[in-house]
């Protein structure tokens, strides 16, 4: 058993490990402290049976990150990890696909009994939130946009995750290493499947997966 644990606090992860090997003392963990990390690791290691993927680590635009994942990797379980586990961003990350929600308040004995559950292919859900989240339950267009970025390529995933980056066409034509017409073909495929128009449009609906991160919320 492989787990990868994706977050970029890491005191975090050292629990994070902890609890890991209290469930599965046989687990390989690696480590990844921004999402271009986690899928460097990744495509080195396919093999990967579980993400426990931060919601606001660097470059994962919130929910966008376990859509990628899920995307390019859909035998890999994707847990998601936040402290922001109000009950609407829960039911949006399941909506994406994840295999559970653990929230970063959660002490060790909830964290292993998070795993424990994830590991056994159970959707896990913060103990608190269970009365008001229903396994399966998001509005419909949050189904709707899960359903067409389900849609693209594994290929096509990351360059609209470049197009969210802000890259133009010849630079993710450069960081991808194919010819600029690629990426433009690319994007009119995109665009057809996410049913907008052109890069504004998209970025709308990139904007949308975005999950403000409370930590960086200035009172006043």
């Amino acid at each position: 058993m492989r787990i990868l644990l994706a977050d970029d606090h890491p005191l975090f992860r050292i629990a994070l490990a902890q609890a890991v090997r209290a469930v599965a003392p046989e687990a390989t963990i690696a480590e990844a402290g921004t999402f271009d990390d986690a899928l460097a690791d990744l495509a080195a290691h396919a093999d990967t049976d579980l993400v426990l993927l931060d919601l606001h680590m660097p470059g994962s635009h919130g929910l966008m990150a376990l859509a990628t994942l899920r995307g390019e990797y859909p035998a890999i379980a994707v847990a998601m990890i936040s402290a922001h586990d109000d009950a609407s961003t829960v039911r949006r990350a399941l909506a994406h696909g994840a295999a559970g929600f653990i929230s970063k308040r959660s002490g060790l004995d909830e964290l292993q009994t998070a795993l424990r559950a994830v590991l056994a292919a159970q959707t896990w859900l913060p103990p608190a939130l269970r009365g008001n989240v229903l396994v399966g339950e998001a509005d419909a267009e949050e189904r709707r946009l899960a359903a067409r970025l389900a849609a693209l390529s594994p290929q096509q995933m990351r360059v609209l995750g470049l197009v969210a980056d802000g890259l133009l066409n010849k630079q993710i034509a450069d960081r991808l290493g194919v010819q600029e017409r690629t990426v433009k073909a690319h994007l009119t495929a995109i665009f057809e499947r996410l049913d907008v128009r052109n890069r504004t449009q998209a970025g709308v609906l990139l904007r949308s997966l975005e999950v403000a991160d409370p930590a960086l919320r200035v009172e006043g």
